[in-house]
């Protein structure tokens, strides 16, 4: 199963609405990230840095290179865009990480 893995940066004071926001996320970008090959999707917060580790899992096939272009991913980008270190297009400033360890069940 696929994986991509990233980092984010939440801006200092807003970690409670950031948690807010996403345990209200919107039905359509639920469904629109499903519809993408989404499986799981985690994010973590480091709260010493503010850094947000975010981990997801993609169906077989399927990747997550369309989403940037949708409206919908557009219109969360801008709503959070106030609360995350983001880039000109409200898209959060994201850094991919590598995997270098993997632990299967036998």
């Amino acid at each position: 199963m696929p994986v991509h893995a990233f980092t984010m940066q939440l801006k200092p004071g807003f970690e409670k609405e950031y948690k807010r926001r996403h345990d209200l996320i919107w039905p359509e970008l639920q469904k629109l990230l499903n519809d993408s090959g989404i499986e799981t999707y985690h994010i973590f917060l480091d709260e010493s840095s503010l850094k947000l580790f975010a981990f997801q899992q993609l169906k077989e096939g399927h990747t997550t290179a369309a989403l940037p272009q949708d409206p919908i991913v557009k219109k969360w980008w801008a709503y959070m865009a106030d609360i995350m270190e983001t880039n000109a297009d409200h898209s959060p400033v994201e850094t991919p990480l590598k995997e270098v360890f993997e632990l299967q069940k036998e």
